[in-house]
């Protein structure tokens, strides 16, 4: 039974992504700060060691085959509120561990990057090859940390995937996020506030997402930068989708908000991977949670929110 240690595995993917790796045969050790809380159930086979990725030690690598690297500072407003922290727990927390990975001999270092790391494109097709302009600072951390990944790709296998934006539900659920927040708001309000609307959004549900990984580990010639997206939506669009479903009203205002890009996953396709859920269904899961558990939302679903309050 191989060893996996999952960084960031009590946030919104790491906690749907735990228990498969569990029910593939995996030991797993996940290392968080928790600060959005633990929804991970106990395992025999799992251990969770509540900690800040900044201060880990080489104990915790021993053995390990694989280290899955999620956690981060994640979104624009969350990285722009603590930029230091934002640097520390991205690219400087990544050099640490990928030495420490070279030193303990582990033989594969998955890294969650983002699809966002191209800025606004106008491109038809947004490939691997297509020139990275980051235009905030959370992009700019996702594409030095990859940058660091490139030095370390002759003594360890590394992948970076750059998901388009994660929709779906999660046992940690985020409601900041296009097609969730949407969705809630038909859900609650019976009125979705669309800014702008022509931005695209590609997107990924976050089961494919957690696939990705699972592929991954099954298939060991692949290396290497792919993207992560099989959707390119406008924003309008979307919200038309869950009208469809709700009967809901849409409500258009002015945005300032440039980010628009189309991610071709045409590569990853071609390692055999395929994706199997789409936005409908994320959007159609989402609203049978929320009318069978009546849910309602709270600052542990927004980023932004909880990390605020780790500084009042």
């Amino acid at each position: 039974m191989k060893n996996i240690l999952v960084t960031g595995g009590c946030g919104y993917v790491g906690v749907q992504l735990v228990p498969r790796l569990l029910n593939n045969n995996y030991k797993v050790i996940v290392i968080d700060t928790c600060w959005f809380g633990n929804k991970l159930k106990k395992n025999k086979n799992l251990t969770i060691i509540k900690k800040d990725i900044r201060s880990i030690e080489e104990k915790y690598f021993n053995n390990i085959d694989t280290v899955i690297h999620l956690a981060s500072i994640s979104n624009d407003p969350s990285s722009e509120l603590n930029p230091k922290l934002a640097w520390e727990v991205g690219p400087l927390a990544t050099y640490k561990i990928l030495q420490i990975c070279v030193k303990k001999k582990i033989k594969n270092f998955f890294y969650a990057s983002s699809g966002s790391v191209y800025g606004v494109s106008k491109k038809l097709k947004v490939t691997e090859k297509t020139n990275l302009l980051p235009i905030s600072d959370y992009n700019k951390q996702k594409m030095v940390t990859e940058k660091i990944l490139e030095t370390y790709s002759s003594k360890i296998r590394t992948v970076a995937i750059r998901p388009a934006t994660v929709c779906g539900f999660s046992n940690r659920l985020r409601l900041d996020v296009t097609v969730n927040i949407l969705t809630y708001q038909a859900y609650k309000n019976k009125i979705i506030t669309v800014f702008g609307g022509k931005q695209i959004r590609p997107n990924i549900h976050i089961s494919d997402m957690v696939d990705i990984y699972l592929f991954l580990l099954k298939n060991k010639k692949v290396k290497g930068i792919f993207n992560a997206g099989f959707e390119n939506l406008s924003v309008l669009n979307i919200a038309q989708k869950i009208q469809k479903l709700t009967s809901c009203k849409i409500k258009i205002l002015k945005s300032n908000d440039p980010r628009s890009y189309r991610l071709d996953s045409s590569k990853l396709l071609k390692t055999g991977f395929k994706p199997k859920r789409n936005v409908d269904f994320a959007i159609s899961e989402l609203l049978n949670f929320f009318n069978k558990k009546k849910f309602k939302s709270n600052d542990n679903n927004v980023n932004l929110k909880v990390i605020k309050k780790l500084y009042e």
